[in-house]
C-alpha cells in the first residue's frame, strides 16, 4: 500500500527556513517521479518542484526557483524539500505527491501524479 507522509511545517517569519521531509512507504522512492505541491485556500493547487526518477531532472515553479530545494534519499525512501527565504506568499499546505508516469513537460501538473499525502501546513508571516 502506497502511503506518503509528510512533516516539516510551522510558522516561520520572512527570511527564515524549513525543510519539509515526505517519507515514503508501500513503494522505493526512486521507482516513482515525486513531486511537491501547494495549496492555498481560494486558489488551485500549485506545483512546486519534482524529481525524476533518475534524479536528474528536478523543475521549479518561477516563483521559488533558486529559493526551494527538491531532493530524495534513496536509501530513507524519504523525498525533502528544502525551503529558504521563505516568503508570506509561501504561506500554503504543503504536500508531497507520486506518479506512476509524469510526462516531463507537464511535471508540475498535479493532475499526472496518483498518489498523494495528506499535507503539511506552512505559514510565513512578514
Amino acid at each position: 500500500q502506497v502511503q506518503l507522509d509528510e512533516s516539516g511545517g510551522g510558522s516561520v517569519q520572512s527570511g527564515g527556513s524549513l525543510t519539509l521531509s515526505c517519507a515514503v512507504s508501500g513503494y522505493t522512492v526512486s521507482s516513482k517521479t515525486m513531486g511537491w505541491f501547494r495549496l492555498t485556500p481560494g486558489k488551485e493547487r500549485e506545483g512546486v518542484a519534482s524529481i525524476s526518477t533518475n534524479g536528474g531532472f528536478t523543475p521549479y515553479a518561477d516563483s521559488v526557483k533558486g529559493r526551494f530545494t527538491i531532493s530524495r534519499d534513496d536509501a530513507n525512501n524519504t523525498l525533502y524539500l528544502q525551503m529558504n527565504n521563505l516568503k508570506p506568499e509561501d504561506t500554503a499546505k504543503y504536500y508531497c505527491a507520486a506518479g506512476n508516469w509524469v510526462p516531463a513537460w507537464s511535471s508540475l501538473t498535479p493532475g499526472n501524479y496518483n498518489f498523494w499525502g495528506q499535507g503539511t501546513q506552512v505559514t510565513v508571516s512578514s
